[in-house]
């Protein structure tokens, strides 16, 4: 069997845990906004859905052209798995304050358990691996290449949009995050009511 079949179905995977990722973001929104929350950032937004589809996309089109390399294909298989799992580990934790959206419920004291014990954004690390990683598991180093940097723009816009939501509702870290290294984090992977 050529090694693009099994690679498709882990594209073909990651999209549908996306589409559980949209499902459970619009339900948490609903609740959210239920209880006054602000948006912020909408304008960034579809840029983000575009990247990460594109992302999906690209993998899929350059994986036949390049050749499955075992040593870097099963290491870049395991990132993208540990980022997969920091992702989840981030959505637990904000439960159902968690969101693809910049969503903030003032009033709502910052989430510092977690992974956002230890890291500022900990779902943006899980964004930067998996970008990296999951193109590389089939050497789709084009496809990884132009995510990388596209999603550092990117990154810039949203981790200032987030920390800007969080100065204008009045958020700050708690003693305990900020002798972390973190803010700790309200609603979304980053912000009161808020996710990446």
């Amino acid at each position: 069997m050529p090694t693009t079949t099994p690679y498709l179905l882990l594209l073909a995977l990651v999209a549908a845990e996306r589409i559980a990722e949209l499902v459970t973001a619009r339900r948490n929104a609903v609740r959210s906004l239920a209880l006054g929350a602000r948006e912020y950032g909408r304008g960034h937004y579809p840029a983000m859905v575009a990247l990460h589809t594109a992302l999906l996309a690209g993998c899929a089109l350059e994986a036949p052209y390049r050749p499955f390399l075992p040593a870097l294909g099963w290491t870049a298989l395991g990132l993208a798995m540990a980022a997969q799992g920091l992702r989840w580990w981030c959505v637990a934790t904000l439960g159902p304050r968690w969101n693809t959206r910049v969503l903030v419920v003032p009033g709502l004291p910052l989430v510092t358990g977690g992974p956002y014990r230890w890291l500022r954004h900990p779902n943006y690390v899980a964004v930067v691996a998996e970008g990296l990683a999951l193109p590389l598991v089939h050497s789709a180093w084009l496809t990884a290449t132009a995510f990388t940097v596209l999603n550092a723009l990117l990154l810039r816009v949203r981790i200032t949009c987030e920390d800007r939501a969080l100065t204008t509702c009045g958020g700050t870290a708690t003693p305990a995050a900020a002798a972390a290294g973190g803010p700790g984090i309200p609603s979304t992977p980053g912000l009161p009511g808020v996710a990446p």
